[in-house]
């Protein structure tokens, strides 16, 4: 497919699975809405990325543009420790993952990002063709399965997914080997997704590579007929999930933590690992890569192994319950231990296209 033909379908499935999504749960109306709104906002906001200088050092500006489809609550803090340590600074467009990559597919040559610092390899696929090749150096001392096999980006912290349930309805050791388990009749009405979601979708991509469509199809319909109530991301399946609302959820792994960390250790609910693997104990990695025209390349990969080191590997424990892919960095001793975690998938170059999944929820009409 070419440069164009890349782009409509692109925008084709954002639109379909990223925006439109949403008229599962809101007025169709609102979502039209939202969806202008939003497109206005990330052109204003590279405008204003254009016109701010960095600080100046040594009568050198200092500076790097970071487009973000991680959320400013969760790395804002971190980018401006950055900022404090070095003294570079750093600009920031803020949006979800694959909004983001479609923004800079848009853009071309003539995007402003040095960086694209994505919550999943699926959006990082999306543009691995605009990145430059990372030095052999960058990726010294982390595993195979953390970076693609070009080398094109490279691994910051690791994600699980994983089945939230509600603690005063369900016993652990009653829950399902795998994934297959919850398209028995005894789940209907019990379980809580969100099909619009990135990491979701990740997943369902997970589910092709390993079952196949058919196989991943399958499983799709099955779940449809236990009548999900369906989310637009993680934080209400969890919430819900506390709340009895639902018995289990499909969500990431952190999102439990952060609950736990703000409500305490009496909130009702825990996750749960497939004791099988496969998908549902999918691990995947949030990353960044440099753009191939980066004005501010030397500051970009400082922000890059800044982000590797030890302490900032040990913030991301710390503040947003993720797993650090540096070895001899301390997980969060709540979570489970990533040797202890089935995992089937073994590279991000497997998760690097969503497109065929959001085709397949498309087609199973879980999707628009």
């Amino acid at each position: 497919m070419n440069y164009y033909g890349r782009i409509r379908s692109l925008f084709r499935t954002l639109l379909l699975a990223g925006m439109i999504g949403w008229a599962c749960t809101v007025p169709a109306p609102q979502v039209v809405t939202e969806t202008i709104t939003e497109t206005v906002e990330v052109v204003k906001e590279v405008e204003v990325v254009k016109e701010v200088a960095g600080k100046t050092i040594n009568d050198t500006k200092r500076q790097l543009v970071v487009y973000s489809g991680r959320s400013e609550s969760l790395v804002s803090p971190i980018l401006e420790k950055f900022t404090d340590d070095t003294g570079i600074q750093v600009k920031v467009k803020y949006g979800k993952s694959a909004l983001v990559a479609s923004t800079i597919l848009e853009e071309g040559d003539n995007t402003v990002a040095d960086i694209f610092y994505s919550q999943d390899p699926g959006s990082l696929g999306l543009i691995q063709d605009q990145f430059q090749t990372l030095p052999d150096a960058t990726f010294e001392g982390f595993a195979d399965w953390t970076y693609p096999s070009d080398k094109s980006w490279v691994g910051i912290s690791g994600r699980t997914r994983n089945v939230v349930y509600n603690t005063d309805s369900i016993d652990p050791s009653n829950l399902p080997d795998d994934m297959w388990g919850y398209t028995e009749a005894k789940w209907k009405g019990k379980i809580g997704w969100a099909p619009t979601n990135s990491s979701f979708q990740t997943m369902i991509l997970a589910m092709q590579n390993e079952w196949g469509s058919d196989k991943t199809a399958e499983w799709l319909r099955g779940i449809q007929n236990n009548e999900p109530l369906v989310y637009p991301k993680n934080t209400p399946i969890v919430a819900a999930a506390g709340a009895g609302e639902i018995e289990v959820g499909f969500v990431n792994h952190y999102y439990l933590h952060r609950f736990i960390a703000e409500e305490g250790i009496g909130f009702k609910a825990r996750g749960y690992h497939p004791r099988a693997g496969g998908p549902g104990a999918l691990i995947m990695v949030s990353g960044a890569g440099i753009l191939d025209n980066a004005t501010n390349v030397s500051e970009a990969l400082e922000l890059i192994e800044y982000l590797q080191r030890p302490d900032s590997q040990a913030w991301f424990v710390e503040n947003t319950y993720e797993y650090p892919l540096l070895p001899g960095v301390v997980a969060d001793p709540n979570a489970v231990p990533l040797d202890q975690i089935n995992v089937t998938i073994s590279s991000p170059d497997q998760l690097s296209d969503l497109s065929g999944a959001v085709a397949l929820l498309q087609s199973e009409g879980i999707l628009p």
